[in-house]
């Protein structure tokens, strides 16, 4: 059973399709009731939606409780969901820089910690973090996701140390410019400022 966040498009949809293709159960989770229907429908099998915001600790136990009441246990965790609130530093308004750090940062932490319980209660898992090259490269106009996504690879490598004992294994993904609508949201000349500095 694999539990995605972020699953009703882009990259997280994406990678729920492959998990169920691959024989998985999947819990396909969004903010909103409803916003995976798409993506359980192309999952099929003993796929199911759940709502919830993984920047809430009742909501993200919540969510973690029914998949194993609903799946048997919960193997694998990808936590996936992301937004981002682009605008340069010295623009940047408190409340872009707060949106960003909880949900890309606060709800991979709620999420690890509440999936992370389980997995070591049944001594095996999978938790795989989608972070971004913006982390180690920054990226203009994107001081609160870069800073997030660096936060999500200093996470990472600490659960891994820390999970390693009950045989539960963490790893980030820091994954390049994906074409996805959340790409498309980014201004012509950002995006072909963010494509020059990709080499291949």
């Amino acid at each position: 059973t694999a539990l995605v966040t972020g699953a009703s498009r882009g990259i997280g949809k994406a990678i729920a399709v492959a998990m169920a293709k691959a024989g998985a159960t999947v819990a396909c989770v969004s903010t909103k009731a409803g916003g995976c229907d798409q993506t359980v429908s192309e999952c099929g099998g003993n796929s199911f939606a759940l709502a919830a915001d993984i920047a809430d600790t009742g909501q993200v136990e919540s969510a973690v409780a029914g998949t194993i009441e609903r799946a048997g246990s919960l193997d694998i965790l990808v936590n996936n969901a992301g937004i981002t609130r682009d605008q340069l530093l010295i623009r940047m308004k408190d409340d872009d820089w707060d949106q960003v750090m909880v949900t890309n940062l606060r709800g991979v932490f709620l999420m690890t910690r509440s999936v992370g319980k389980d997995m070591m209660r049944q001594k095996t898992g999978r938790i795989i973090n989608i972070g971004s090259a913006a982390a180690s490269l920054g990226s203009a106009g994107q001081v609160n996701y870069s800073a997030a996504k660096a936060g999500i690879i200093g996470l990472t490598k600490a659960a891994a140390r820390e999970l390693a004992h009950w045989n539960v294994l963490v790893n980030a993904v820091a994954r390049g410019l994906t074409e996805t609508d959340m790409l498309a949201s980014i201004p012509p000349e950002a995006r072909e400022g963010l494509l020059a500095q990709v080499p291949l």
